[in-house]
């Protein structure tokens, strides 16, 4: 796979010009205006990229270039491709651009895949609109378009459904929808957020080398500033619906002018943690763990047997008081699966042992007491919490189980306590989840952890869909909390960044297994195993040949 390395456009001929653009919606309070006289340029054959946390209007500029705002939405301002104007056109019209001029790729291809057909007809769907041709004849393009993107064994997988693919072949699925036309622009919105750096590095040297072959634009929107300053020529930065900076990627990024730019570039989770005190007692031990998952064959008369998966295939660990272990690798390579076998979660096999005493085979019963003891954190706070609950109801929850006895009164004076302890005002324990950003639901996910005084969390890819500004924060508030209660952490993580600043001891998992570990510095700064090289290398954005 060719390297993500920048190609200067031949030309400065102007293939999307922004200007003056306003984007508003009508909301029950009023109306909100996302976006505030924004100007953008993109030239033929550069990568423009447009940074900034979540709610500055990056999605949402380019959401209204193609005609796909809400319909609480509108537009005012100028778009136009090639001297074209885009806003106010007919939808007739304006079909005729996105899909084959414009296009577009979602951050979360398994939302954005329909998950009832083949993902072959998905890709043909703009080939048939666009070149008015049947199916039976855009199925050859098709297969030509995901060898192109690096699926492998195209003439299987054109008749794969989405879910039957992983999270990196799904984003390249939508990179061959994409493309099916040719387009003049690519608009890439956060395509490699959700992906392991590995499987990230790929999709950008894949799209850095469709750029150059095919000529085309991209529109790079994301809030990870490492990977924009690999992959940009220019940047925009924006805020509040406007754009607070801009210029040629490198100028920005060494010599940033203002002070948000400044912030977001020195957001990176930096810092190390003191290992625990050596005679610190060992809380959570797992010995020779494995976990299985058993899928079904074809049927009764099918030739395919059932398969045994080998999720965990005969992991050890030991986890002390005070101490964070990071487990990292990329999906599939049982780190999830781990963490909630440990947590008794998951039916296992082998030796769990919580404060000396063996868990391993302890009912429902025995391991009720325990579980406050125990506490998960999950990735996506926005589906962990109800949406029917308000926050004081959500943070409490536990105490209903585990602590009886205590009037409401004395529950609503811990979740006072403990939403002020994560930073959360806590005259807003009366509102929902909707109602907080993401890096505050986060805050209240581990509220309703910590309320209940646990000795281990594991947190499971806490900061994966967060700003670096708001993943900074939550690093520093779960370090805060260690320091405050001795609490011991398995931190579940493909953000090396955070992992390096947040662990004393690093578990490199691939297929089940552990392939490496050691100290965190050990880890990151001289991996033993080619596999770690690699993971390191791709989060430092060098190629995985000189990882080896």
């Amino acid at each position: 796979m060719a390297t993500a390395d920048v190609t200067k456009p031949e030309d400065n001929e102007t293939v999307l010009d922004i200007s003056g653009l306003d984007v508003r919606f009508s909301t029950p309070d009023g109306e909100l205006r996302a976006v505030k006289g924004v100007d953008i340029k993109v030239r033929r054959g550069e990568t423009v990229a447009i940074v900034g946390e979540s709610g500055s209007g990056k999605s949402q500029t380019m959401m209204a270039t193609m005609g796909l705002l809400a319909g609480n939405g509108r537009a005012t301002g100028s778009a136009r491709y090639r001297g074209r104007e885009l806003l106010g056109l007919r939808p007739k019209d304006l079909n005729k651009v996105r899909g084959a001029k414009i296009t577009m790729i979602f951050q979360e291809p398994m939302t954005s895949l329909d998950p009832l057909y083949r993902i072959g007809r998905q890709v043909a769907e703009p080939i048939v609109h666009h070149q008015g041709i049947g199916y039976a004849e855009a199925r050859k393009q098709v297969i030509e378009l995901l060898r192109l993107v690096g699926i492998p064994h195209p003439e299987r997988r054109v008749d794969a459904y989405p879910h039957e693919m992983s999270g990196g072949q799904r984003q390249r699925v939508m990179i061959a929808m994409a493309l099916a036309n040719q387009p003049d622009v690519l608009i890439a919105d956060e395509p490699t957020t959700a992906l392991d750096v590995t499987v990230q590095a790929q999709i950008l040297a894949l799209l850095a080398d469709l750029r150059e072959r095919l000529g085309m634009a991209i529109v790079f929107i994301s809030h990870d500033l490492n990977v924009v300053r690999r992959f940009a020529d220019r940047v925009y930065v924006m805020r509040y619906g406007e754009v607070v900076e801009e210029g040629p990627i490198e100028e920005v990024f060494s010599r940033p002018r203002n002070p948000y730019t400044q912030m977001l570039l020195a957001a990176e989770p930096t810092g190390s943690k003191a290992p625990p005190r050596a005679s610190a007692p060992v809380l959570l031990e797992g010995r020779d763990v494995k976990v299985s998952f058993h899928l079904p064959g074809g049927g009764l008369f099918s030739r395919h047997a059932a398969i045994e998966l080998k999720a965990v295939d005969g992991v050890s660990l030991r986890l002390q008081q005070g101490q964070t272990i990071g487990i990292v690798g990329e999906s599939g390579s049982g780190k999830s699966t781990l963490g909630r076998a440990l947590l008794r979660l998951n039916i296992a096999q082998g030796h769990i042992l919580f404060d000396g005493s063996d868990i391993s085979k302890a009912d429902q019963t025995r391991m009720r007491p325990l579980r406050r003891a125990l506490q998960l954190v999950f990735q996506d706070p926005y589906g962990s919490l109800s949406p029917r609950m308000t926050v004081g109801a959500i943070v409490t929850e536990g105490l209903k189980v585990h602590e009886p006895n205590l009037s409401a009164a004395e529950r609503d004076k811990r979740a006072i306590q403990a939403l002020t302890e994560v930073g959360l005002d806590p005259l807003s324990r009366n509102r929902y989840p909707h109602e907080f950003s993401g890096g505050q639901r986060q805050r209240i996910a581990i509220a309703r952890a910590m309320i209940l005084m646990p000795k281990v969390v594991v947190l499971d890819e806490p900061t994966s869909a967060l700003d670096r500004s708001v993943q900074k924060q939550i690093v520093e508030l779960l370090r805060e909390l260690q320091a405050a209660h001795d609490l011991s952490y398995l931190f579940i993580s493909h953000d090396l960044a955070v992992v390096r600043a947040l662990s004393d001891y690093v578990i490199v998992m691939r297929e089940g297994r552990i392939v490496e570990e050691g100290p965190t510095r050990q880890i990151f700064d001289a991996p033993r195993q080619a596999y770690t090289k690699a993971l390191m290398a791709a989060a430092l954005g060098k190629t995985l040949e000189a990882a080896e």
